[in-house]
């Protein structure tokens, strides 16, 4: 057998003094469906329109990364805005309805 040559480890820190790599920005992809960040008078009505609470609908991060495509949700996360307890309205084609219409609701963390 030959001698080889002792290959990189993956996942290895880059040497100091190496520049560090910038954030790539977040495109959306046509695969998910517009979210849009409701206001308090939007997510009173349409609570009343499907005649439900809070509690009952289902919830979406904070964090999901398909929130970035409403940017009333980008501006008021720059404005460090409590997100939690609002609403979400999720617009999805549908071969059948045309446009199917979800809500949910926005919480910080798992354990809410």
């Amino acid at each position: 057998m030959s001698p080889t040559r002792a290959r990189p480890k993956k996942g290895r820190k880059p040497p100091a003094g190496s520049p560090v790599p910038t954030p790539r920005p977040f495109t959306a992809h046509h695969l998910v469906p517009p979210h849009e960040l409701l206001s308090e008078e939007e997510s009173q009505r349409a609570l009343q329109a499907l005649g439900t609470s809070v509690e009952r609908l289902p919830k979406i991060l904070v964090i999901d990364p398909g929130l970035k495509t409403d940017p009333k949700y980008v501006a008021a996360r720059e404005a460090r805005e409590p997100l939690a307890g609002r609403l979400v309205r999720v617009r999805r084609p549908s071969a059948t309805a045309g446009e199917s219409i979800a809500y949910r609701v926005l919480i910080a963390n798992l354990g809410e």
